[in-house]
């Protein structure tokens, strides 16, 4: 097995270009965090239950990642490559152990149940109904560990009539309103450039899980210790995150429409040009700091306006208010617009790339950005952990590894299998 450096402190050291932020060796399965005794298998790809996997890794579970023994996960050919190495793999499964195994085959089913019988949690997202025909299905596996958490990721969840459709974070920002609401009022519905809805439900599976072991922990009398079935599906989470076009339509029967970078609720709010051709979005969400936003690019006589005493009125006026706001911006420089709203205490916000992010003061005092270091890459930048807990932090310990790496580990070490057998299973296309 390949040993890759970790660390058990916090994620960053100093600023993302200050170096690797790992301080020596240790065991792989070493984590500190608040999950730290907890073992998670991943048997999910693409995005959104190894994207829970990865939370529930960086606060210290030890998760075990389940790939195809030939073809891999499909996780490792997304996203861009360095010299024939992953990037996205390095980040989505950093903290997870790898091993390959065929769960269609029974044998690779059975070594899948020791697996999950030593675990607190299983995250798949096959389609309904596959596990329980490779015999792996809720009642078998809470047979053997009563008080497993089974999270069932799916495009529009494990009942209802599109239960058996393909299902893709693509569908899920279709069918949520989001496309409908997103682009401009005279173009096409549009998609996000990025796994927006998988996202959305990864961190919200992260969310129902942390539920779930509370519950199993905590729970009075019988109920205690015992485990439940979580259906996730990828539609429900991003359609709370769009709003309450439901609950408007049904009591006013009113449809969200397209507005581009206006918003029905306020204005002025949208993204401007600035002098150096860069851009900054500006948001009036509060009416103090619409007010000072007029003041500032010089048209104070608005706010006298019956009009300007809402944000929906201020929107019915977003013409005006553009003109006002987005005249003013493209006769100064980005940062010239940045330090005057920044004095007068108004809101603004540069429009990044990824080298902005990277390079930005904020962003690098407070860690969002890590360096990590890499077996193959050496020192690599990296999300840190998403959110920051004083008493027990999250960690990234290692980066995503390569294909079984950590098989013998598991299998031998671990859950105590022939050597022999296994070498059998390997033999035989089951474990890699």
């Amino acid at each position: 097995m390949t040993e890759n450096p970790v660390h058990d402190g916090p994620v960053n050291d100093g600023p993302v270009n200050d170096g690797p932020v790992n301080d020596g060796p240790a065991s792989v399965g070493t984590a500190a965090g608040p999950l730290a005794g907890i073992r998670v298998i991943d048997a999910s790809t693409i995005l959104a239950g190894p994207l829970c996997c990865q939370i529930l890794g960086d606060y210290g579970a030890d998760v075990v990642k389940i790939e195809h023994p030939v073809a891999g996960d499909s996780m490792r050919g997304h996203g861009r490559s360095k010299d024939g190495v992953p990037l996205w793999w390095k980040e989505i499964s950093r903290n997870k152990r790898t091993i390959g195994l065929s769960l269609s085959d029974p044998a690779g089913a059975a070594v899948f149940k020791e697996l999950a019988a030593t675990a607190d949690v299983v995250v798949e997202n096959f389609r309904p109904g596959t596990f329980e025909r490779w015999g792996l299905g809720p009642d078998v596996l809470h047979e053997l560990n009563p008080g497993l958490i089974l999270v069932r990721v799916t495009g529009f969840g494990q009942t209802g009539p599109y239960a058996a459709r393909a299902g893709f974070g693509t569908l899920a920002e279709a069918m949520s309103g989001f496309a409908h609401l997103t682009g401009q009022p005279d173009g096409p519905p549009t998609l996000p450039a990025f796994g927006l809805a998988d996202s959305i439900a990864g961190i919200a599976a992260s969310s129902a899980v942390a539920m779930a072991l509370f519950a199993r922990d905590n729970a009075p009398g019988d109920e205690r210790g015992r485990g439940q079935v979580i259906d996730m599906s990828l539609l429900e989470p991003i359609l709370a995150a769009v709003g309450p076009g439901p609950t408007v339509f049904d009591q006013l029967g009113e449809i969200g429409t397209r507005n581009g970078n206006r918003s029905s609720n306020n204005a002025p709010r949208n993204t401007y040009r600035t002098k150096d051709d860069r851009w900054v979005a500006v948001s009036t969400s509060a009416q103090r700091v619409a007010e000072r936003v007029m003041e500032l690019v010089g048209h104070p006589e608005v706010i006298a306006e019956p009009w300007f005493a809402t944000g929906a009125q201020r929107a019915e006026h977003a013409d005006l208010l553009d003109r006002y706001v987005g005249d003013w911006i493209a006769a100064r420089t980005r940062d010239e617009v940045a330090e005057a709203f920044a004095a007068a205490g108004a809101a603004v916000a540069p429009i990044y790339d990824a080298s902005d992010i990277v390079s930005d003061p904020h962003v690098r005092a407070t860690e969002m950005i890590t360096k990590v270091e890499d077996p193959d890459l050496g020192p690599m930048a990296m999300h840190n952990v998403m959110w920051r807990m004083s008493r027990t932090p999250g960690s990234i310990r290692f980066t995503g590894r390569p294909p079984g790496a950590d098989t013998d580990e598991l299998l031998v070490g671990e859950l105590g299998m022939d050597p022999d057998a296994v070498a059998e299973l390997r033999e035989r296309g089951v474990v890699n």
